[in-house]
């Protein structure tokens, strides 16, 4: 640890040099800060190291939360999010592995402007851990006469399931309210308030669940999100970052913050972070993961 200490305040010292060379002398600016943002890129691996904050080694984790929101492209937007719920419910039922719907906001038939299911599988979570951030998709939709490639996005979050033992929520700090659930366009509404939507007062954080018939199974279940959202902000919080995991992971949903880009027109799923893209497109998206999670562990290792 000491040893990942030192190697730290030296880049930091290479760092603060650097940004007086940029200051001092104009003609060395660009490549300066390209040896700036290298610098700062390692120093960020030696402080997960150095903390232990890699994701991969939540040690808590009984499975997975995913959260599946639309963002840039409207309709496409929510049509591609729908998508991505298949892919990691399939792959999730190709590994055997249970999966429970905790809450859903619908546009209409296979538009999904939200949705927050969960993987009970211990597995999961460092099976999918890395799915996190913005995906992108190209492609032509069926309503696009004149054949153009739509660009949409739809960001996807994956939070540890942490049980109740491993991080403790304080009952007084928590606002509780039930309301009635219902469908798509008014349809299922139930006559009694089974929906539950719990706020955690001192930071704002909302969890809702509505897919139980009981009223003490969705707050069972809200509380389930509620304490993995808590427990990635105060590992970020530990770590001294400025935005909260979860945060990072959602992103804003603009098109040019992507993790993977899935071309229609080309067959074609790009990983920006591996730098590397998979074919048969259609095969992944029915659930088959294993060859971009096998290449994110072959990196690792």
């Amino acid at each position: 640890m000491d040893y990942l200490q030192s190697q730290i305040e030296e880049l930091d010292k290479k760092i603060a040099d650097l940004k007086e060379l940029i200051a001092s002398d104009e003609s060395l600016r660009q490549l300066a800060e390209e040896e700036v943002k290298a610098l700062q890129e390692q120093k960020e691996a030696l402080e997960k190291a150095l903390t232990g904050s890699n994701p991969g080694e939540v040690e808590t984790a009984s499975g997975a939360l995913l959260e599946i929101r639309a963002a840039a492209g409207g309709d496409e937007a929510g049509l591609f999010a729908g998508v991505l719920y298949r892919m990691y419910t399939r792959f999730a039922d190709n590994q055997g592995w249970k999966v429970e719907q905790l809450s859903i906001n619908e546009g209409g038939l296979g538009n999904i402007k939200e949705v927050i299911f969960r993987i009970g599988n211990p597995a999961a979570y460092e099976d999918l851990r890395l799915e996190s951030g913005v995906h992108r998709v190209q492609r032509v939709p069926e309503t696009e006469s004149g054949g153009r490639i739509h660009t949409s996005t739809a960001s996807v979050a994956v939070l540890p399931e942490i049980k109740e033992k491993d991080f403790e929520i304080n009952p007084t700090d928590l606002k509780i309210d039930t309301f009635r659930a219902g469908g798509h366009g008014g349809q299922n509404v139930q006559k009694v308030e089974t929906a539950v939507r719990i706020t955690h007062l001192p930071t704002g954080l909302v969890a809702t669940c509505s897919s139980e018939r009981s009223q003490l199974q969705n707050r069972q279940r809200a509380l389930g999100v509620l304490r993995a959202r808590l427990y990635q902000a105060e590992e970020e919080r530990k770590r001294s970052n400025i935005d909260s995991t979860r945060k990072e992971q959602i992103g804003s949903g603009d098109r040019s913050e992507k993790i993977r880009t899935y071309n229609f027109p080309q067959d074609r799923i790009t990983d920006h972070r591996l730098g590397k893209s998979f074919h048969n497109i259609e095969e992944i998206l029915e659930g088959n993961l294993k060859p971009i999670i096998t290449a994110f562990q072959s990196q690792d290792q």
